[in-house]
């Protein structure tokens, strides 16, 4: 019987997926692939049809076989599949090190590339080809084969140390669970959270309260509870996730930090660049370090005084309410919320009833349709990994052109977050059909409790639709060559421009009006309520705005300065970062970058920046939405045209151009954040 794993599917057959099929059948795929490419590479006159097709269809069935495997690993995770994907990984990085070192493969890309054919290709061809011959040069393809060994044994380690930080992050986080069974310790926690608390408890056969780590859970108690002590105790259990100061250690994340940054900065060596920074901006908008950090610390030096300014109101505050002598961190969450709904008369947990899940799905997709002329349907049919989970497929003019599936609650052994990854990519097959896009979106919010649906916060709501511009970027793409569809091949610190574009109508009245409605009565959200709402939309937008630009120059200053003869303890330069851009400094117990998954164990190091970056040109983008009409149908169509459907097959600063008809201005994201920037 063949192994389901290595079929194709137009979807994923989860329930096929067993562990212990999963690495011999990678490893089937990988040796078939190995050979398939020698083949290829011996062709006198290589050509797209000849060898790009070919070598896409290696790739994409791979990708067809890991990416269920991948997903489940971090939705759904057990010890069994943990173990097989662990055993996959240095064989899949030994089979791209392998691929991005071969000078015969690139040989052959050159030739197309020098070939006549090269001028009849496609933009996205040429594109593709071009990115192919960048990225052989940033796999080594032109070391000495002692360096090329040295590179591929780099990679294979990186890809074990991030897989063991994410798990004992995950880890770390599922090992703490607290039982409360007198109520009055949880005073003021709302009663949506209480009964979620108890829901929990009921499910794990105890009586009373049970609080966990996820943020779903911790959050409200941050929020909300009046007890100190609890809040003192979740906070510092959270903060110190992965670290020497939690679990005994069991799950420290310390060493694995120093060695990824070693083997970093070493890889960046081996291939000419001077720091891990320079080798990740070779495939980013940014020019150079040097701008990257000028761009963060001019933000930083137009939203500090605002910043500092909030916190003194905020400590004012505290003092005002016979709050602590000295405002800790486990205090500011707390006194946060009491001072916005002092000044706005607004909470979050007010306004949860009328973004019931079962409104705002809908509402999500009517605002999607107005601005990309879409529709969207569940499939209810399909085969789905876990009982939460839907299946939707998009529709233009009545034919399908994309699916997804929607992942939404938090829920034991799922990692925490929020995230979109691709699941299958369009492209055009060798028959000529083509292969429609397929995204998975994951977040992890409040679940259902009892018979009522998912009550989402507000906060909550500008992450689905975050995540969603991230679905819409990968799947409304009419870009058919895979290397650069959907938001392949699009610069990193590009890429949040379409999901941090859609957060905007979480703010539009005119879209609130069909988002949100009343769980039980289908009112929609009250006016009074709605210019509380967007009265508060900015309160404390200068000190979040602080905080992500702590973690942006703390990611960048740590692989730009990394010095191999004398590494600055990472700790260090946290410290360093805070001491000049922090308004609010954290206790010394606080082990935020032990448990920091997006620089290291994802996508984002030397990166994070991205964040702030491509929140100028969402801003900016969404400027010409005010200015036309936030639902005005050329407005659109051409932010469809000219951007989303575009994906990588052009620089992302051209795109944005020819959408904008100039280049990005910061001062749209300074006003939508209500920061004067003087």
């Amino acid at each position: 019987m063949s192994n389901p794993l290595l079929q194709r599917h137009v979807l994923p057959p989860f329930k096929a997926i067993k562990a212990e099929m999963v690495e011999p059948a990678i490893s089937q795929m990988l040796e078939q692939n190995l050979a398939r490419i020698a083949e290829l590479v011996k062709q006198a006159e290589p050509t797209w049809q000849n060898l790009v097709e070919p070598m896409t269809e290696l790739d994409d069935a791979l990708n067809q076989a890991w990416s269920p495997v991948g997903h489940l690993n971090s939705v759904l995770n057990s010890d069994e599949l943990r173990q097989a994907y662990n055993a996959c990984l240095p064989k899949l990085s030994a089979y791209g090190t392998q691929l991005g070192q071969n000078q015969a493969l690139c040989q052959a890309y050159q030739k197309i590339a020098d070939s006549a054919e090269f001028a009849s290709l496609s933009i996205a061809q040429q594109k593709s080809i071009q990115n192919a011959l960048r990225d052989f040069t940033l796999a080594g393809v032109a070391l000495s084969d002692d360096k090329k060994q040295r590179y591929g044994e780099i990679k294979k380690r990186l890809s074990e140390l991030t897989s063991k930080f994410s798990e004992n992050v995950l880890d770390s986080t599922n090992a703490f669970e607290k039982i409360i069974t007198d109520v009055s310790e949880l005073a003021g926690v709302p009663q949506s959270a209480l009964d979620m608390f108890a829901q929990m408890a009921k499910a794990k056969d105890q009586q009373g309260y049970l609080i966990t780590l996820d943020f779903p859970s911790y959050m409200p108690v941050l929020t909300y509870c009046e007890n100190r002590a609890l809040r003192e105790e979740l906070y510092t259990a959270y903060c110190t996730r992965a670290s020497e100061l939690s679990n005994a250690g069991k799950f420290d994340n310390s060493a694995l930090m120093d060695e990824i940054l070693a083997l970093r900065h070493e890889l960046a060596h081996l291939l000419g660049f001077s720091s891990y920074a320079h080798l990740s901006l070779a495939t980013k908008m940014a020019e150079n370090p040097e701008q990257v950090i000028a761009f963060l610390r001019d933000l930083s030096a137009k939203a500090k005084p605002q910043a500092e300014q909030e916190v003194a109101e905020l400590i004012a505050f505290a003092k005002s309410q016979d709050g602590p002598a000295k405002l800790e961190s486990w205090d500011v969450s707390f006194y946060s919320e009491k001072l916005k709904q002092a000044k706005y008369d607004v909470d979050q947990e007010a306004i949860r009833p009328y973004l019931p899940v079962t409104k705002v799905l809908p509402g999500l997709f009517e605002v999607a349709k107005r601005l990309f002329s879409i529709d969207i349907q569940e499939e209810s049919n399909a085969e789905l990994y876990h009982p939460d989970v839907k299946l939707f497929a998009i529709f233009r003019n009545g034919e399908k052109i994309a699916r997804f599936y929607f992942d939404l609650y938090a829920r034991n052994k799922k990692r925490g977050g929020a995230w979109m990854d691709d699941c299958r990519v369009r492209r055009q097959l060798s028959d000529g059909s083509i292969q429609l896009p397929v995204a998975y979106l994951v977040c992890n919010f409040t679940p259902p409790v009892g018979d009522k649906p998912a009550l989402l916060t507000h906060d909550e709501l500008t992450t689905l639709f975050h995540e969603f511009g991230h679905g819409l970027h990968h799947m409304l793409t009419r870009v058919s060559v895979a290397a650069v569809s959907g938001i392949n091949g699009v610069a990193w610190d590009a890429v949040e421009l379409p999901s941090q574009f859609m957060e905007n109508w979480c703010y539009e009245p005119e879209a609130l009006a069909f988002i949100s409605g009343h769980y039980e009565s289908g009112e929609p959200l009250p006016k009074d309520l709605l210019d509380k709402l967007l009265a508060a939309k900015n309160f404390q937008s200068a000190m979040m705005t602080q905080r992500q630009l702590e973690f942006s120059l703390f990611d960048f200053l740590l692989h730009y300065r990394y010095d191999a003869k004398a590494p600055v303890p990472v700790q260090e330069v946290l410290n360093q970062v805070r001491a000049e851009v922090a308004v609010f400094v954290p206790p010394a117990f606080n082990r935020f970058q032990h448990s920091f998954s997006h620089i290291f164990a994802g996508g984002y190091a030397a990166g994070y920046y991205s964040y702030k970056w491509a929140e100028v040109l969402s801003a900016d983008a969404f400027s010409r939405f005010e200015e036309d009409g936030i639902f005005n149908a050329q407005t659109g169509a051409d932010f469809l045209n000219k951007i989303l459907s575009r994906g990588g097959e052009a620089d992302a600063a051209e795109l944005f151009r020819d959408f904008r008809g100039r280049d990005p201005q910061v001062d749209a994201l300074l006003r939508h954040s209500g920061i004067s920037g003087q």
